[in-house]
């Protein structure tokens, strides 16, 4: 019954920003990690950015130091700030949750695995 809702995707000129935002459908008790995939056409799909309970954070090579990942726990939503968007950087970016939904599901470590339904960025001139 739970589910991820994507949206901030678009078309934007080389250098410009956007930034992502992925929410669960419903309250869930607890996000063990979130994470923004991408794939482009011709390409494998690539982990770019993931954010852990503790708060700790990864980034692909190739993004490290223009995007940027972060959380509301409040709002169970995870955001990609992407800035300095190069044409490289089009791609689908999907969002990838590990969510326990129940405290008793979180107490024994249980968990779900969702996915987004994806959302197109464009980056061209």
């Amino acid at each position: 019954q739970v589910q991820l809702v994507e949206s901030g995707g678009g078309l934007v000129q080389p250098g410009g920003s956007l930034r992502l935002s992925c929410a669960a459908s419903r309250s869930i008790f607890s996000i063990k990690a979130m994470d923004w995939y991408r794939q482009a056409p011709g390409k494998q799909r690539e982990l770019v950015a993931g954010i852990r309970s503790t708060g700790s954070t990864n980034y692909a090579d190739s993004v490290k130091g223009r995007f940027t990942i972060s959380r509301d726990n409040a709002k169970n939503t995870v955001y990609l700030q992407m800035n300095s968007l190069r044409p490289e950087d089009t791609a689908v970016y999907s969002c990838h949750a590990k969510v326990s939904p129940t405290y008793a599901d979180y107490a024994l470590d249980r968990y779900l695995e969702l996915w987004g339904q994806g959302t197109l960025v464009t980056v061209s001139s």
